[in-house]
C-alpha cells in the first residue's frame, strides 16, 4: 500500500512539473490587425514573413485586409479597424497637417523605391519620355504617391504633366486597368503584376520603370498611431524583427524561390509571371533590405510631395519616423 501511494506521489509531482513547465514556456500569441494599401507583388517581403513563419516565430498571428487606396488604409487606421497601417508615407505626413492629436509614425520600411511602370498601348521599339508630350496619360490618383511620382519623373525629362500632354487622374485605383483595357489613355502608370499581364496578353507594353527614375523614397511604410506604439512598443518590437527577417530570406533567395513562396497570395497569376516581376523588383532594388527609414529618403519624399504642390508643410524625419524599432531589430539580427 505504502509502495502504491509512493509511486502515486511521483506521478503527481511529474505530471504538476510539466504543467508548471508547460505554463512558463507558452507565450500568448497576439494578433495584430494590418491594412495594406493594395494587394501587390511590391509587397513579397510581407507575404514572406506571414508564410515563412517570421510573425509566427514572435508569436504574433497577422490578420490581414487589403483596403484598396492612400485614403480608405488611413481612414481604418484613424477608426481604429487596423493596427498597423501599410501604405505610403506620404499619409502620414497628411493627416500631421491636419492636426491630428495621435499622430501616425512610420516605424518599419518595405519598399524604397516607387512600384510602377509605363506602359504604353502599342510597342516601342527605342521609347524616350518625350514621346509622352501631346498623348493622353492615365496616371494614378491624384495626392498619392504613384501619381507625384510621376510627375516628378515626367518633370525630370523636361515635360510638363499639365500642359504638355492630356493627363488623366480622376479614375479610382482600382479601376485604373480596366480603364486602359476600355480605350483611355496611350500610356498608363501601372502596378505590378498587372503590368506584366498586359505586356504577356499583348494588351499593354512595359517601356519604362518609374523607380528606377525616382530614386530611393519610403514608397510604402508600415506605420501606426502614437497611442499604440506606446501600448504595444513590445508587439511592435515584434512585428519590426519578423519584417527584418523576411528581408533578408527575400535579398538571400532566388526570384524563383520568393514567387513559390508568395504564390498564394495571387492565385490567378502564374508562378512564372510572379518569377518575372520579383526579379524585376529585386533588380532594381526595390526591396528595402532593412526595416530603417533614413533621413535622405524622408527628405527625398518631401521634395517629390513638394514638386507636385501637395506639401502641406515642412516636416522633420523626427516628428513622424521612429527608427528604434527597426535598430534594435538590427541589433538583435
Amino acid at each position: 500500500m505504502k509502495k502504491q501511494i509512493r509511486i502515486f506521489i511521483q506521478l503527481s509531482l511529474i505530471i504538476s512539473l510539466a504543467v508548471f513547465i508547460t505554463a512558463c514556456s507558452s507565450t500568448e500569441t497576439k494578433t495584430v490587425r494590418v491594412a495594406e494599401v493594395t494587394r501587390s507583388i511590391f509587397y513579397a517581403p510581407l507575404y514572406v514573413a506571414i508564410e515563412q513563419g517570421f510573425f509566427e516565430e514572435e508569436d504574433l498571428e497577422i490578420k490581414l485586409t487589403t483596403t484598396w487606396g492612400g485614403d480608405k488604409t488611413m481612414t481604418t487606421l484613424l477608426a481604429d479597424g487596423a493596427d498597423v497601417a501599410l501604405v505610403g508615407s506620404e499619409t502620414s505626413i497628411y493627416v500631421h497637417a491636419q492636426g491630428s492629436k495621435d499622430s501616425v509614425i512610420n516605424f518599419a520600411q518595405l519598399t524604397q523605391t516607387d512600384g510602377t511602370f509605363l506602359v504604353a498601348r502599342e510597342e516601342i521599339a527605342d521609347f524616350s519620355w518625350d514621346m509622352l508630350k501631346d498623348s493622353e496619360f492615365l496616371g494614378q490618383r491624384k495626392g498619392g504617391m504613384p501619381q507625384m511620382v510621376g510627375e516628378y519623373v515626367l518633370k525630370q525629362h523636361g515635360i510638363d504633366p499639365f500642359s504638355d500632354l492630356n493627363l488623366i487622374q480622376n479614375v479610382d485605383f482600382a479601376n485604373i486597368p480596366n480603364a486602359f483595357l476600355g480605350g483611355t489613355g496611350d500610356f498608363v502608370q501601372l502596378f505590378e503584376p498587372q503590368a506584366s499581364i498586359f505586356e504577356q496578353e499583348g494588351k499593354g507594353h512595359i517601356v519604362a520603370s518609374f523607380g528606377m527614375e525616382s530614386g530611393k523614397v519610403p514608397y510604402t511604410t508600415f506605420m501606426s498611431k502614437t497611442s499604440y506604439l506606446d501600448k504595444e512598443s513590445e508587439t511592435v518590437q515584434k512585428f519590426t524583427n519578423a519584417i527584418l527577417k523576411a528581408q533578408t530570406w527575400v535579398q538571400d533567395k532566388s526570384a524563383a524561390e520568393v514567387a513559390e513562396v508568395i504564390l498564394p497570395y495571387f492565385e490567378d497569376t502564374s508562378v512564372e509571371l510572379i518569377e518575372t516581376v520579383v526579379d524585376r523588383y529585386k533588380n532594381q532594388d526595390s526591396f528595402a533590405t532593412d526595416p530603417i527609414l533614413d533621413e535622405d529618403e524622408w527628405n527625398n519624399l518631401k521634395a517629390i510631395m513638394g514638386e507636385a504642390g501637395e506639401l502641406p508643410s515642412d516636416v522633420d524625419h523626427a516628428t513622424l519616423v521612429n527608427t528604434d524599432f527597426a535598430q534594435k531589430a538590427l541589433e538583435n539580427e
